[in-house]
């Protein structure tokens, strides 16, 4: 058979798996309880986030803040910073996607 299958925790605490890291893409499934959040970083591919549970807020460029939900999809560019945080009372279960894989781009620059 060709295809591979991949699994992630279901779980509600706090979680970081990496799944996927092919030269194509990275894919990442993140759980963050209620006040965890990411330190400000400046995104290394363009990234896809993709909100299955929750809220998950994001703050651009130390200025912009956006909430977004689940069932929600977000495109964030290459090169832009920003952190995340869940300021919601549930958990916020999400999956990161950069694509191309970071290093592919480091190896182009």
């Amino acid at each position: 058979m060709p295809e591979i299958v991949y699994g992630y925790s279901q779980k509600s605490n706090k979680t970081f798996e990496k799944l996927v890291d092919d030269d194509h893409v990275v894919i990442n499934h993140i759980v963050m309880p209620k006040g965890d959040g990411l330190p400000d970083h400046i995104t290394n591919s363009n990234v896809y986030l993709l909100i299955t549970k929750g809220e998950l807020t994001v703050k651009f460029e130390n200025k912009d803040v956006r909430a977004y939900s689940a069932g929600q999809l977000v495109h964030i560019p290459f090169r832009v910073q920003m952190n995340m945080s869940n300021n919601a009372d549930l958990p916020a279960e999400f999956f990161v996607l950069k694509t191309p894989n970071p290093r592919y781009i480091q190896e182009k620059l």
